[in-house]
């Protein structure tokens, strides 16, 4: 989380390991979020991948979508995961052991594949990450093959609800994000992004995804360090956010939400 200071980053191929064990964890909390769960699952039906296809995870952190990517393409096909991280590479290969899966590094500039090769493509919580997003989506339009399938996913951090807390906090750090998250309002991008690309949007999805304490509290914790050390916000005003998180969890009034959006999209 160098670039971002406590949210997790696509370009966490220069963090450190601790940073990189956080990141392993958030992503981990984050999987099993019953918000990302609902989405993932109904990417995965929209996208309906079949025995034999060429399927990639454009972005595949601990490789936890290619697994599954590989039970729907079976034997006979490809499962691919790509991520710039070669650390979180090793973690995705590990944990994949024994299923029929290739992990390769790679930016989401310049991906590592032939020109359409990819039967079904997903790319999902990067884009926010990516300062040339259409660059991307070109490079996903050139490896997917007329009438490949393509889900783009991300969430719109315009859309995040923290409470409780000094909203004159909360809006010192909102605004510090908008800093230095490249491209935070990235879900509402996602179909003219793929619309300009040339593909044909078949489909949308959206889930507002709510954050428990045990996933929540270490990537605000994390963050409001970071706006500490660089004077956004003094050292008394975070412990006193930190301090009304931690009484509004234990009252049973606590709310941390942000969108995600999704679409699908075919390659003509």
């Amino acid at each position: 989380m160098s670039d971002q200071g406590g949210v997790p980053s696509f370009h966490i191929d220069q963090v450190h390991r601790a940073e990189q064990t956080l990141n392993v964890r958030l992503l981990d909390d984050q999987a099993e979020l019953p918000g990302v769960v609902r989405m993932r699952r109904w990417v995965r039906d929209a996208l309906a991948v079949r025995a034999g296809e060429t399927a990639v995870d454009l972005g595949c952190g601990t490789g936890t979508e290619v697994v599954e990517l590989a039970r729907s393409v079976g034997e006979s096909g490809r499962a691919i995961g790509i991520d710039p991280n070669p650390s979180m590479l090793a973690v995705a290969r590990q944990r994949a052991a024994g299923v029929r899966t290739e992990f390769i590094e790679g930016s989401a500039y310049a991906l590592p594949l032939p020109d359409g090769v990819v039967d079904v493509l997903r790319c999902e919580r990067v884009y926010q990450h990516l300062d040339d997003p259409a660059r991307a989506t070109a490079e996903i339009a050139r490896v997917t093959r007329p009438g490949g399938r393509v889900a783009l996913i991300d969430s719109d951090w315009s859309t995040a609800i923290l409470h409780p807390g000094d909203p004159q906090v909360i809006e010192a750090m909102r605004q510090r994000m908008d800093a230095a998250v490249p491209n935070r309002r990235s879900g509402r991008r996602l179909r003219g992004l793929l619309a300009e690309a040339g593909f044909v949007i078949e489909d949308m999805g959206s889930e507002a995804v709510i954050w428990g304490p045990d996933s929540a509290v270490p990537m605000c914790t994390a963050f409001a360090e970071s706006v500490v050390a660089e004077g956004t916000i003094t050292v008394e005003q975070r412990d006193r956010l930190l301090g009304d998180i931690e009484h509004g969890i234990a009252a049973g009034d606590y709310h941390f939400s942000v969108t995600m959006f999704a679409v699908i999209a075919r390659h003509p």
